[in-house]
Formats: C-alpha cells, sequence, structure tokens
C-alpha cells in the first residue's frame, strides 16, 4: 500500500524534521521549479534548509541564554568615526573568535559611555553566531547571585555552569568597591576559567589601578596574573559616544 504525502508529513512532524517538512512542501506545490534538478540535489536542498533551521534556532537559543546587555550590537556595526583609538585591525582578528579557542581574555576599558558595553556585546554576539555559549553579567550582579546561591546551597552548581560557559562577561568591573567575600568569589570565579574558557572584562578602571580596586594583594596578585595573561586589551579614549549623540540630536532639533 503506497504512503501518501499526508502520512509522510506526519512523520517528519514527529521526528521534528520541520524544516525538511518545509522545503518537501515547497518543492511538491512548485513541480516545475524542482523537476530539472536530479534526486540528489533535491534531497540536498531538503538536508540544507533542516540544517539552516536547526541552526537558526540554536543561535537563538544561544542569544537567549546569553542575556547581553545590548542586544542590537553587532561587531560589523562598530563605529570607527569618532575618535576613540579603535584599532581597525584588531577589531578584525578579535571578530574572528580566534582568541575564544585559544581560552584567552579580552580587557575592554575607558570612560563612561565611550562604548565598553557595546564592544563587549558585540563580542559576545559574533561568539553565539560561531556557536559559542556566551553569558553576560555585571560585576555587581554576579556577586550578588553568588550570595544568594551560597544561603541557598546551590552555589557549586552555579559555578559549574558558570565555568563551562565558553565566553563570560564581567561588565561594570570597578565600579563598586569589593568586600572580602566578593574578592574570594570574583577570583574563584576567574579560577575556574583561567586556560579553560575566556572572559570579557569592561572596565572603567585601567588595568594599572585594578590591583588597589581589588583590594586584597594576595587576591589581586592570583587574580590579575590569570586574567591579565596572554589578555587583549582595547583601551578606548575620547569623551562619551552618548553625550555627543545628544548633542547631535539636539542640534539637529533645533536646527529643525
Amino acid at each position: 500500500m503506497p504512503v501518501t504525502n499526508e502520512e509522510t508529513f506526519q512523520k517528519l512532524a514527529e521526528m521534528r524534521l520541520h524544516g525538511i517538512s518545509r522545503a518537501l512542501r515547497e518543492q511538491l506545490d512548485n513541480v516545475e521549479s524542482y523537476e530539472h534538478l536530479a534526486h540528489e540535489d533535491r534531497v540536498a536542498i531538503l538536508v540544507d534548509r533542516e540544517w539552516a533551521e536547526r541552526e537558526s534556532r540554536s543561535l537563538t537559543r544561544r542569544l537567549q541564554l546569553a542575556r547581553l546587555r545590548d542586544r542590537t550590537a553587532c561587531v560589523e556595526d562598530v563605529d570607527f568615526q569618532h575618535p576613540r583609538g579603535l584599532d581597525r585591525n584588531l577589531i578584525r582578528r578579535l571578530a574572528s573568535c580566534e582568541w575564544i579557542q585559544k581560552r584567552q581574555n579580552l580587557i575592554i576599558t575607558g570612560q563612561t559611555g565611550c562604548g565598553k558595553t557595546y564592544l563587549a556585546s558585540a563580542f559576545g554576539h559574533k561568539a553565539c553566531r560561531e556557536g559559542y555559549s556566551v553569558l553576560y553579567r555585571r560585576v555587581p550582579r554576579l556577586t550578588q547571585e553568588m550570595q544568594v546561591a551560597r544561603a541557598d546551597g546551590s552555589l557549586p552548581r552555579l559555578l559549574t555552569r558558570w565555568a563551562k560557559t565558553d565566553v563570560l562577561i564581567l561588565d561594570d568591573w570597578g565600579l563598586a568597591p569589593l568586600g572580602p567575600q566578593e574578592r574570594q568569589d570574583i577570583l574563584e570565579v576567574i579560577e575556574d576559567r583561567h586556560g579553560e574558557r575566556s572572559t570579557i572584562i569592561a572596565a572603567q578602571l585601567p588595568v594599572k589601578q585594578w590591583h588597589k580596586y581589588i583590594g586584597d594583594p594576595a587576591v589581586a596578585d592570583a587574580a590579575l596574573d590569570r586574567i591579565v595573561h596572554a589578555a587583549h586589551e582595547i583601551k578606548l579614549a575620547g569623551d562619551s559616544l552618548r553625550k555627543k549623540r545628544s548633542t547631535l540630536t539636539k542640534e539637529n532639533d533645533s536646527d529643525n
């Protein structure tokens, strides 16, 4: 007894091969557009559609889990017009994600509003597109989560999840003073990732002031050794982009 098309589509649905199902329906609905193709080419189209749709769903899921601060950030849209000291060649090399393959770190420093969070998010977005898992956290939020997890007994599980994340973005580094427990917590996170995964740190403070920010000399030495060693650094210069854009907007409004 021959198998009907509806039975085939039902089986594809049960196997969750939705991309193949949609591509097959297109071929059946547009026979003349595909009849000149060899059978293997038509099968290849079905497989390619399934692969593309699965990749799209995986990317969407990775971006959702990353929780990037700026979800519109993209390395292809980085602004090189404003004089911030950005090296176009360095940005291009980092966009290849080779530094993630090598388990290296990325440090982005600069004044408030100069684009640190945007850049960190853009590299996080590119990492997601390349198939890496990413997680964005502000340092104050990270230490707060660890405090709560310690209280309810879930800290080991939380640390394990962070340690397995390919790229951890720590934003607002140096924004608020660290207490003794917060210093130890951050060191533990960094220690878990050292040589195993990549970390992006976005900070207002230049690296030379990090030792003072961390406070405890022993903890600072250990943390800096693990972060700065073999790290790429982007030093953003100039005034706040937000202020400049606000000024331009006001000027344009006044002209109108």
